[in-house]
Parts: C-alpha cells; structure tokens; sequence
C-alpha cells in the first residue's frame, strides 16, 4: 500500500456486495496473481483497510491480452445487436444494484453518498447509450469524381484495447470505456486505479451476468501499474490505448505507444475556469458554482478551478459563495447527511494544504475554511479564497479539492486572457445575462467542454475530451463509438 494512505489494518468492514471476486479477471475465470501478490484497499474516510485485492504482475497482464486477442474475432464478427443485447443488459444489472455499487464506491473512494449514487447513474447510461450505438455503425457508397470506380467506406474495430482508468470515478470512467469498446466490437483489458479496484471488479462481475463472452473484458488491477501497462502495450496484439489520468502520466504513455504506433485516447489534467460577468444571476451562479467544484469533493478533473469574477461583484460572489460553502457538512458518506467527502490520500490532502497556505503568503484571505476536521479521514474544509493575485501560483495547479480561489477582472478581454493562460483546455464555465456575450466567449475559450449559465456537464450523448494538454479523442456521443474503429476504403469495379 503506498505511504501516503496510513491505513489501520483492520478489516472492520464488510463489503456491500457479498459475492464480490476480489481477484483477477482473465479469459472469464477469476484467479490470483501468478506470484500470489495482493493489494491492500483503504477507506480514506476511516482510515481502515476494508479489503485486499490480486496484484497481477506483468505476466498476468500479458495473459489478459492473450485472451483479449483469442476472443477478439469472434467478438468483431459478432452482430451488432447481441453486442447490443449484452450492453443493455449490463445497464439493467447496473440500476438493479445501484444501492450497493454506490456502497462499494463509498467505501474505497470516500464519496458522498449523493456523489456515489450519482456516479453509478451516470455510469450505467454508457451501457444504455452504446447498447443503441452498436447497431448503428454505418458505412458510404458512392461513386468516384472520374467515374472510373465505386467507393465503398466501412468500418471495423481498431482491436485488442487497453483501458486504463483513475480513482475519482472509478465506476463511470471504467464504462465510459468499456461500452464504446464493445459496441464497436473490441475486446479489452481494464487496468483500474489501485486505490479503487473494487468497482472495477463488481462492473466486471455485472457484465459476466450480462452474458459478456470470455476474453472480451478481463480486468488486472494492480500495484505495479507503471510496469504492467508498459508490458500490455508492448505486446504485439495491442492495437490501442485509452488512458484518463494525469498530463504527466498520459505524456509517459504516449512515448510508450509511439513505439508500437498504437491508437491514444487520452483524457489528461484540466485547469478549468469559472467566469462570472457583473450581468449574471448571482444565485444562480453561486449555485453552478457550487456544483462546478464540489461534485465528489472537488476531486474531477472538470471541476471549476480557478474563479474569475468581474470586480464590480466579486467581493459579493465571494461572500455568497463562501456561505454556500461553509453550510456543506463534511464527513464518512455513511452518513447520508454529509455532502464532502475526504481526498484520496493523506498526501493528496497535504498537497492541497500547502497550495492554500502559498496563497494566503501570497496576499489571499479565507473566506470561509482552510482547515481539516478533527478525526480520522482525510478530510479537508470546503475553502474560498479572496482578493486572490492575478499570477497568484495557486491558478497554474490543478488543485483537485474543495478550494475556490477567486480573482477580480475588469474587461471581457482580460477575462478571456485570464482564462486561456494555462497549458490546459478541459471545461469551462460561463455565467453571464447576455447570451451572445457569452457565447462569444464560448467560442474562443480553449476548452473542450463548455458550459454556459450550468455547472453540470457530462453526459453520456455529448462528445467529452480537452484540447491542449488536456488529452487527445473525445469520450461519450458517437465521437467515443469512433475512437474504437478504422475506417476501410474499398475501390470497387463491376
């Protein structure tokens, strides 16, 4: 387990899934690791090891290829609407147990129970979203400009896929994946984050149920994760990888795939801006701002970070803000009350501490926070920051926590500047009365996703994916159906 999580080990709690595999997933058997390695799983809201998991070494891993690539031909010949079947399946299992994945994600991520909930709603409509893409995958006929011949365009799954998915969501990063993966007629292997596997397992188990075939889904996680994935993609029948996590990890496996020349997907860091324009409806904007940042404690990589508000109203967003915050209750989701749940690791939290100790040195004052609550956890205070500076180094982070540093601008033009100066491009946000204005901004802000006068975004049927060092491809909507297949052009003659 790393350092990080100072987890007592002592086994308190029973997992909500009674039946629930905690080894690997291979070729549709469950077993342990090849050298019997396992990885202790940690509650950050007690501090308690609930469970352990198998920790596949590099052989495990090449073994989850292999049986992707066994299963693979048989799974791309297969017709869209059994592909389909399986998904909708997948979706119906998924709700019928929503209770207890939102349970399981509570105990191994440390989520509201709002939060965990929410997350496995989202989560499951991937599954229904690509049950109705997967018999939909269309070509082109047609004939070509000098008339010597027909083109005729198809497509055809990109092949054997590796997945490899971050802790903040581990449920609804693992079938925003998976579900695009299948319907396009892909097998795959799922590598989870280490500190969140369980999810990963209980998904893996559904879809078992659903009928999914062996070797098309197989799930390795792991506590050598640098040293499997590198292995997996060098393996000769990898064709593809899809990665959400860190810039600077994503940069690491890019470098890896140019070796093999393998199709990315990569879903990277963000730094988002929240604007807030003197004409918009200021309950309404603190209320998006509210969801902006606090979804799952602050810990997306699309949650509001820096909170750029015009200077003839900052000082009231900042105060109404700050209420809003300091009224959320913090604690164990267990408590359906609490609204905050804890960072991931102690050093997430200590991190995210000394950000707003450097930007209180810096001239900002607290609004409202910037302590931890007594007690095990690894719990911080939601925390607004005021009269933040301009070049104040807490806006080049991606702070990924319940802290809202607000700056003052006086013009539009200063707005947009503001907004650009970071070498990220995920979401944004954009308050304002005046909607030419605002899409205006929209249209010029370095952003993937966008959102005007809403805090929330994501949805299953809208393409998600970031420019800059934000990541390449897109997730969600036909766009993610497409990043799992190749188009062919056949030259016919008759």
């Amino acid at each position: 387990m790393p350092a990080s999580r100072r987890c007592t080990d002592v086994r308190s709690h029973a997992l909500p899934i009674a039946d629930l595999p905690t080894g690997l997933y291979i070729g549709g058997q469950w077993r342990d690791a090849l050298d019997g390695g396992r990885v202790d799983i940690c509650d950050p809201a007690t501090e308690v090891v609930i469970a352990d998991v198998a920790s596949a070494t590099v052989d495990d891993g090449l073994a989850a290829v292999d049986s992707a690539h066994q299963a693979a031909a048989e799974w791309a010949s297969t017709p869209p609407r059994s592909r389909a079947e399986i998904l909708r399946r997948s979706f119906g299992l998924m709700i019928e147990r929503r209770g207890q994945l939102a349970e399981l994600i509570m105990l191994e991520g440390g989520k509201s129970r709002g939060d965990a909930h929410g997350e496995v709603s989202y989560a499951a409509e991937f599954f229904r979203w690509y049950a109705e893409e997967a018999v939909r995958i269309t070509g082109t006929f047609g004939v070509a400009p000098g008339g010597d011949k027909r083109i005729l365009t198809t497509h055809q799954p990109v092949g054997v896929s590796i997945l490899v998915t971050p802790w903040n969501f581990p449920a609804a990063m693992a079938t925003r994946k998976i579900a695009p993966a299948l319907a396009a007629g892909c097998t795959v292997v799922l590598k989870p984050a280490t500190e969140t596997p369980l999810t990963a397992l209980a998904v893996a188990m559904l879809m078992e149920q659903a009928g999914v075939p062996a070797g098309v889904v197989n799930v390795v996680p792991t506590g050598r994760t640098a040293e499997v994935v590198a292995a997996m993609m060098q393996h000769p029948a990898v064709r593809k990888v899809s990665f959400t996590g860190s810039t600077g990890v994503g940069s690491i496996l890019l470098r890896q795939a140019a070796d093999s020349i393998l199709n990315c997907s990569m879903e990277l860091g963000g730094n988002a801006p929240f604007l807030v324009f003197a004409d918009a409806d200021l309950d309404e904007a603190v209320e998006g701002a509210l969801v902006a940042k606090m979804r799952n404690a602050g810990e997306s990589c699309i949650a509001a970070n820096r909170f750029f508000v015009e200077s003839t109203i900052a000082e009231e967003f900042g105060a109404r803000l700050a209420k809003r915050m300091s009224e959320l209750r913090v604690g164990p989701g267990a408590d359906p009350d609490n609204e905050v749940g804890p960072m991931i690791t102690s050093q997430a939290r200590a991190e995210i501490a000394d950000l707003v100790s450097s930007s209180i040195a810096a001239g900002a004052t607290i609004l409202t926070g910037g302590g931890s609550p007594d007690g095990p956890g690894f719990f911080l205070e939601p925390t607004v920051l005021g009269h933040v500076a301009s070049d104040d180094p807490i806006l080049g982070h991606e702070i990924f926590g319940p802290v809202a540093p607000v700056v003052s601008f006086d013009t539009e033009d200063e707005a947009l500047a503001m907004a650009n100066d970071t070498p990220f491009g995920l979401a944004a946000y954009i308050f304002s009365g005046d909607l030419s204005r605002a899409l205006r901004i929209a249209d010029q802000i370095e952003a993937g996703v966008v959102g005007i006068n809403r805090g929330f975004l994501s949805d299953p049927a809208a393409p998600f994916g970031g420019m800059k060092q934000s990541g390449l491809g897109r997730e969600g909507s036909r766009d993610g159906l497409m990043e799992f297949l190749e188009p062919k052009y056949i030259a016919v003659d008759w």
